[in-house]
């Protein structure tokens, strides 16, 4: 026993000494004024390597003398799978902050274990709470003003709810006293790990993930840029009716207090809300859908954290609702070739074109792993040739499980590190709105339908030919025609 804890021990020391080595490693006057804030975070780095060091232990030996591929060895991987995502689950919400953030990226990406997807997805809508003196000192310093000569009040929740001195209501998104200093620990310490679980298993190859995280981290500080973004997704989507994005308060906003229009609404998929308010969550979805098409396809500036608590249904608006779309730090401009090509990707799916579905995936450079582009956006086979929308047969499925069971974690990871970085931030967009889309009960093909409009769309700009465009829009219209066709064949057959 005392040999399987000395390798987690270890760990947990060469922790705190690189949680250290960043606190020496800050501004003098920086780091003299926050020790109790280092000290805390020297804790929380040891406590992440402890439990990562018993999670590699635990798979080392419960996974040893099984011949890797067989059913017994694809058995214990789940139950290893999901015993670690439960520590990683008490280790996030003990550390929480950018854990917790950590944790929220890891579920939103659906190519990860469904065991950690799952047990992780608990973590959307979780915030830290703050002293409230800690955040009206953060607003009157970096404002300039007092807090109480600008508003008459303000709540206690992690985005401020306040009403300004001429009655407007807002809400106040003030960034945590320390919290740069924290991310800089925290990602120190998700380094080390990262190296640390790529030499023990050199299978597992991390280090694209963290890079993007530790991107998404950095713009999430910037409260400046979110508002620029914010005012950007405005006017893209100026002459779209149900779409309202919050005004800003730019007289009242700094890096690190953002002051925004306040909005009420529900969250996107509380169903009971919505049909209290007799609002079609079907409707809702299909907004929300052409919301999102058209982001990523037409305009290539992609709101990067669409969980359900980012956006709310109002019950006002000219179609009966409007949807409100919060929380604009994290986005990710599209490269215009990438765009270009991503648009291509999803005409050939829709075509069934696997051979253009081969040559973009050169383009991605993902090269032998792009016939799992069909599985992973419209859950077909490179060889299907059934109506995209529909189920696979049985026999697709048979084929599809030999292949998927016969990959490696060696090829998960590769064909995750190969990806180019725009591609990360549309995975975990898509699994994000997938999620929202089933939990309203969406029928598949709307997302099918619509992405393959936008990709058309996002394609007009491209010299082509009527007739090429024409053509393309017949095929998506005999496409909803079969597929309208096959479900009434179904409830005719049932009825």
């Amino acid at each position: 026993m005392l040999r399987r804890r000395r390798g987690p021990l270890l760990l947990a020391a060469a922790a705190a000494a690189s949680a250290g080595a960043v606190a020496a490693a800050l501004p003098s006057g920086e780091g003299r004024g926050a020790a109790p804030s280092v000290l805390h975070a020297v804790a929380r780095s040891s406590r992440a390597v402890y439990t990562i060091g018993f999670v590699v232990v635990d798979y080392k030996y419960s996974l040893r003398g099984l011949a890797h591929g067989s059913a017994d060895y694809r058995d214990k991987l789940s139950e290893v799978h999901l015993r670690s995502a439960k520590k990683i689950l008490k280790l996030c919400e003990a550390n929480r902050g950018f854990y917790v953030k950590a944790g929220q990226f890891v579920s939103s990406i659906r190519q990860v274990p469904k065991e950690y997807s799952s047990t992780l997805s608990c973590l959307q809508d979780q915030a830290t709470p703050c002293n409230f003196q800690d955040i009206k000192i953060v607003i009157e310093q970096k404002l300039g003003k007092d807090l109480h000569s600008i508003m008459q009040s303000c709540g206690y929740r992690q985005v401020h709810r306040g009403r300004l001195n001429n009655n407007q209501e807002v809400a106040v998104k003030v960034q945590y006293p320390g919290l740069e200093r924290r991310m800089k620990i925290d990602i120190m310490t998700m380094s080390f790990l990262s190296k640390s679980l790529s030499w023990i298993f050199p299978d597992y190859r991390f280090e694209k993930l963290l890079t993007e995280f530790e991107r998404t981290m950095s713009m999430e500080l910037d409260f400046i840029q979110e508002a620029k973004n914010s005012e950007r997704t405005a006017s893209c989507f100026r002459k779209n009716n149900v779409v309202k994005v919050p005004c800003v308060f730019w007289e009242l906003t700094s890096k690190e207090v953002l002051t925004m229009e306040f909005c009420s609404g529900y969250k996107v998929d509380n169903l009971n809300s919505l049909r209290k308010a007799d609002i079609s969550p079907t409707k809702v979805a299909k907004a929300l859908i052409e919301l999102f098409g058209e982001m990523i396809f037409v305009h290539g500036f992609v709101h990067g954290d669409p969980h359900p608590g980012n956006i709310l249904v109002s019950p006002q608006g000219q179609g009966k609702f409007s949807l409100v779309l919060l929380d604009h730090g994290i986005y990710k401009e599209l490269d215009q070739k990438f765009r270009l090509d991503y648009c291509q990707l999803w005409k050939a799916l829709i075509l069934l074109d696997s051979q253009k579905i081969l040559e973009l995936g050169e383009h991605f450079g993902v090269g032998k792993y792009a016939k799992y582009f069909p599985v992973i956006f419209t859950g077909r086979t490179i060889e299907s040739k059934s109506i995209l929308g529909t189920q696979m047969s049985i026999e697709e499925k048979m084929c599809l499980k030999q292949d998927l069971n016969s990959l490696g974690m060696d090829d998960i990871s590769s064909f995750m590190e190969s990806l180019p970085p725009d591609f990360l931030t549309i995975l975990r967009t898509d699994g994000l709105l997938r999620s929202i889309l089933g939990n309203l009960g969406a029928p598949r093909h709307v997302r099918l339908l619509t992405y393959a409009k936008c990709a058309l769309y996002g394609l007009e700009e491209q010299p082509k030919s009527q007739s090429e465009l024409a053509g393309f829009l017949m095929q998506i219209n005999d496409l909803r025609h079969k597929i309208m066709s096959r479900f009434r064949r179904i409830l005719q057959n049932t009825s």
